[in-house]
């Protein structure tokens, strides 16, 4: 297992695909199920390196995207996804800000 490159708030590109997105989550390892990784991971990526999940630009859904796939988005660009600010705050400096949850 190894420490995850990126993190909640920070601008990523998928290298196969060049959609933009934004980090919501990191899992350290693999976690949907083995049918999933079958179907969908067809290129196979290692199981035990961080996936992420990824809001992504001018769409509407959440990919789930291993981490050998993913790069910095170097535009430092806002995302416009419908679910951005349920998950984040200001967007400052090329990145999103995680909200605050005050108890």
């Amino acid at each position: 297992m190894s420490e995850a490159r990126f993190a909640p708030g920070q601008l990523v590109r998928h290298k196969r695909f060049e959609y933009r997105g934004v980090v919501v989550d990191v899992d350290a390892t693999f976690q949907l199920s083995d049918e999933w990784y079958e179907q969908v991971a067809r290129s196979r990526p290692p199981r035990d390196q961080p996936w992420y999940h990824v809001l992504v630009h001018e769409a509407d859904h959440m990919t789930y995207v291993a981490e050998r796939h993913l790069e910095r988005d170097e535009s430092d660009q806002p995302v416009t996804h419908p679910q951005v600010d349920e998950y984040f705050g200001e967007f400052r400096d090329g990145r999103y800000r995680t909200r605050q949850t005050v108890n």
